[in-house]
């Protein structure tokens, strides 16, 4: 399984990024989609997350700017961020709790993290 983030860059404050992140390989289904963002000298922190069936949970220093949204058909989760500040600059990380079936055929449920795509906002 791989999750495979884009979107980030360089971007005044004010100004929006629409991050993407796709989840392929051999799954069963993909549970929770989110992402995530660690600035330097911090600990990685929740953004936003989504369940399956569309349960939204966001940081309360992004709500009512940044937009979590799904695809299951195509297992893709995209973060829209408006507003963008210079304390939202980080590296963001999708991540995805997927099925997937393990050597010996056993259904398993597994967390996946993406590689991080750097967001720069410049004040």
């Amino acid at each position: 399984v791989q999750l495979q983030a884009s979107g980030g860059g360089l971007v005044q404050a004010g100004g929006s990024l629409r991050l993407s992140c796709a989840a392929s390989g051999s799954i069963f289904t993909v549970n929770d989609m989110g992402w995530y963002r660690q600035a330097p000298g911090k600990q990685r922190e929740l953004v936003a997350a989504t369940t399956r069936d569309g349960t939204i949970n966001y940081q309360d220093s992004v709500k009512g700017r940044f937009t979590i949204s799904r695809h299951n058909a195509n297992n893709t989760v995209t973060l829209q961020m408006n507003s963008l500040k210079p304390e939202d600059t980080a590296v963001y990380y999708c991540n995805a709790i997927c099925q997937i079936q393990d050597s010996r055929g056993f259904v398993r449920t597994r967390l996946y993290w993406g590689q991080g795509t750097l967001v720069t906002v410049s004040s």
